[in-house]
């Protein structure tokens, strides 16, 4: 086939949108009217539709055509056309869909898709039903944890009996997982109809990615390691990055200019922006990753927690200052609610969060003690939002800024992914602050968790055990926290996929768990 993958519905606005494809060969591509020629990265063509001159809140069915050919959809799609649905001005209502940790669907070893069964039930259902955008929280390919299929596949290309065995090694064996997860026809549906923003999380690229500086200089160790990363970060900008910038961020992105300018392959230019993405020698980051999307009265600030961090130096940062000024001046803006994205949640259950400040503390001791600690860290993956805690503290007092302006968003929340079962959380400060402040996570289980292991995550928010903690934590060296925190529904485990629902100033949230029969609410609060 000329399309590859796609196509993929990314950046939507009032006027705009993008349209993301890979086709096999170099080639034109056409959407509404709208051509634009293939760049090459290895041999692999990609093309971004920036499709502008839009009515606001117009809906309009497209085809892909490839060199003058109808390339999608298939004539045997069984799926409603693929639709671009600008939003309309001053939009109140708005559903936004998200969730993380998605694997492709491999025999029954994961049990039902909740992407693939929302999809099903979009596709019988009415279009005034359908979300405005899907939020990928991270982990969208798992390079650690391949399938049996993709482990086949890697047999036939090298030798598997050698380091790092069926983990992907570089640029050609990441296109293969998005194709994998991605090609999928009611995902391929899914994806070609409803605007999508995306962040990566660790498994994108290995488990744990920078946990800490000592993690991270033992897998630079690891002579594989280079290519490795640069494989990850180089299909992460051209398979999730660029969909997440709208058109005029597009045309100020020196690196997409030169790719679509360039007419050759440009695996030297993203080779070359891939290592100093990753090198924070002077405290700063070379790439960001974080954006910002507004629907309506509804903003999304989604920051990278995790390829941005700041490691070197015994410094411990989620991002750069200067990424944290670019985060703190766009949550100021006015708006209904603030969403704030983070493949990480920023509040864990309380008893797991005061252990991962202490286990912090811990790290930085001289001789045996902070080394067991540092093993103990990578051990129980104590690397979350909790064990940035200067970063943690610094979002805190960004929420309880804006929730205390004189026009504040009726709610703030926190919307993560990662920890491999669903919780709502509500926040609360000592000061008053006039939004109401959440954490919600939504995160699948992709195998049956024991019972024992989940009644330890129950256990984890009881206040008998947090208190104790907590003192522990303070009289470990760690500051008293700024906020207290309750939870208010789960944790809830399976595979699951969460809503929040906006209505000018009123907001609820929902979180749905996959069955064989389709989808079956677990969870829904009013946030607001």
């Amino acid at each position: 086939m000329s399309l590859r993958l796609g196509p993929l519905l990314r950046h939507v606005d009032e006027t705009s949108a993008t349209v993301w494809v890979e086709t096999a060969t170099a080639s034109e591509v056409e959407v509404l009217g709208v051509t634009a020629r293939t760049f090459e990265i290895r041999g692999h063509h990609y093309a971004l539709l920036v499709l502008t001159g839009l009515e606001p809140g117009s809906c309009h069915e497209y085809e892909v055509r490839v060199d003058g050919e109808k390339a999608w959809p298939p004539e045997d799609s069984g799926f409603p056309p693929s639709r671009i649905r600008t939003l309309p001005r001053n939009e109140s209502r708005v559903r936004l869909v998200f969730g993380s940790c998605r694997k492709p669907h491999d025999g029954d070893v994961f049990g039902p898709d909740a992407l693939a069964a929302y999809a099903h039930r979009m596709a019988a259902g009415e279009e005034t039903e359908w979300p405005q955008a899907l939020l990928m929280l991270g982990d969208q390919v798992y390079a650690d944890e391949t399938t049996d299929e993709t482990q086949e596949w890697l047999k036939r290309r090298r030798d598997t009996s050698k380091p790092p065995g069926t983990e992907v090694t570089d640029f050609e064996e990441y296109t293969h997982l998005y194709l994998e997860a991605w090609g999928e026809p009611v995902i391929r549906w899914l994806l070609s109809t409803v605007p999508t923003s995306m962040i990566f999380d660790d498994h994108d690229v290995r488990d744990d990615w920078n946990t800490s500086h000592t993690w991270r200089q033992q897998m630079r160790a690891q002579p594989w390691w280079r290519e490795r990363l640069r494989g990850a970060i180089m299909s992460y900008w051209v398979y999730q990055h660029l969909g997440n910038l709208g058109p005029a961020e597009l045309a100020e992105d020196p690196t997409f200019q030169k790719a679509i300018a360039s007419g050759g392959d440009n695996a030297g230019l993203l080779t070359e922006f891939a290592d100093e993405a990753d090198d924070d020698r002077d405290g700063t980051k070379g790439a960001r990753w974080s954006y910002r999307r507004d629907f309506g009265g509804v903003r999304l600030l989604v920051i990278d927690s995790r390829a941005g961090r700041i490691l070197v130096g015994g410094a411990r940062c989620m991002v750069d200052d200067d990424e944290f000024d670019w985060i703190e001046e766009n949550a100021a803006a006015p708006c209904d609610h603030l969403l704030i994205g983070s493949s990480l949640p920023w509040l864990l259950p309380p008893v797991i969060s005061h252990l991962q400040s202490l286990n912090e503390r811990a790290c930085a001791r001289p001789g045996w003690r902070g080394r067991l600690a540092e093993k103990i860290r990578q051990a129980g993956d104590l690397e979350h939002w909790a064990s940035f805690r200067a970063s943690f503290d610094r979002l805190a007092a960004m929420i309880a800024r804006e929730g205390r302006r004189d026009d504040p968003p009726a709610t703030i929340a926190v919307l993560s992914g990662d920890v491999h079962h669903a919780y709502i959380a509500e926040a609360r400060y000592p000061e008053p602050v006039a939004s109401a402040v959440y954490q919600l996570t939504c995160s699948p289980v992709h195998n049956a968790m024991p019972r024992p292991l989940r009644l330890a995550f129950g256990a984890t928010w009881s206040a008998r055990l947090a208190s104790p903690a907590r003192r522990w934590a303070e009289r470990g060296g760690v500051a008293p926290l700024p906020l207290d925190w309750r939870k208010t529904s789960g944790p809830h485990f399976g595979n699951v996929i969460a809503t929040v629902e906006t209505d000018g100033r009123s907001a609820v949230t929902t979180i749905e768990q996959a069955t064989g029969e389709g989808l079956t609410e677990v969870a829904r609060q009013r946030l607001a």
